[in-house]
């Protein structure tokens, strides 16, 4: 089987140097509009790893992301995120990039031909046969990465996988495999752009149905979210306002009494 990495064809725009501002920009907009439709065509992959990700959590699991430049930056924005949304501990969803924290903010060389080390980056967190461990790479052929999930695989631990290449090494390591074809990139191999944004709009699903489908969301309300900062506090009153009959001000008393939105009205209920 020949294995292509379509993210690194050539696109069909050419001589880019030469465009206008608004050529550049129209065009842009253009190719990063058909990435949605590649994540629909994606859907039943995702929706079999979210209800895998949610039964290993409800037996104690965790998430794992794990992924090299932007690809793993993207997986540890979509980890942070959880704590302060759905007010979950900060190790229940986690995200580790090749050649660690320093790598976020700029490049650590040859960190994700490593595959070795992120076998040994996730036993730093005593990972286990309850967690589940996403491969994150747009090309699907970072060492790093299908390293990381072929070791997995040896410890009986879940695996999937997020890539923007058809029968990718890593597709074929994971046990779910999620592909997400979104195509040539706009700038050749440029894969933060429309691969990129592919990952973030998984991620966005897998995190965030995964974590309603655990009670973390009522109605369509954060009443789990961590009260961080003035606007997030006016919003969990807001919440409470629009869930029990009482003035801006009860609410807020509330809210500063049981310090959150659901304990708020669970206690004003229970009244």
């Amino acid at each position: 089987m020949t294995f292509t990495k379509t993210t690194e064809q050539s696109s069909k725009y050419q001589h880019l140097e030469k465009m206008s501002v608004q050529e550049l920009l129209s065009n842009i907009n253009q190719e990063d509009k058909t990435v949605p439709l590649a994540v629909e065509n994606a859907l039943p992959q995702i929706e079999i790893l979210v209800t895998e990700i949610v039964a290993k959590m409800k037996l104690g699991g965790r998430l794992f992301y794990i992924g090299a430049g932007t690809s793993g930056r993207i997986g540890v924005l979509d980890a942070s995120e959880c704590p302060p949304t759905f007010g979950v501990p900060f190790d229940l969803v986690i995200g580790i990039i090749a050649g660690g924290d320093t790598a976020i903010r700029k490049a650590v060389e040859n960190a994700e031909d490593d595959a070795t080390q992120a076998w040994i980056d996730l036993k730093a967190f005593d990972v286990n046969k309850n967690d589940v461990v996403i491969g994150i790479a747009a090309s699907g052929t970072t060492p790093y990465v299908i390293g990381g999930l072929q070791a997995c695989n040896e410890n009986n631990i879940t695996t999937a996988s997020i890539s923007c290449n058809a029968g990718s090494p890593l597709s074929q390591t994971a046990k779910f495999p999620i592909e997400v074809i979104v195509g040539p990139e706009f700038v050749t191999g440029s894969s933060r752009m429309k691969a990129g944004t592919a990952q973030k709009l998984v991620l966005n699903m897998i995190s965030t149905t995964t974590m309603i489908q655990l009670g973390k969301v009522k109605g369509n309300k954060m009443v789990d979210m961590q009260l961080s900062n003035s606007k997030l506090v006016d919003r969990g009153v807001k919440m409470i306002m629009g869930e029990i009959p009482v003035s801006y001000e009860q609410a807020s008393e509330l809210l500063k009494n049981h310090g959150s939105v659901r304990k708020a009205v669970n206690n004003y209920m229970g009244q």
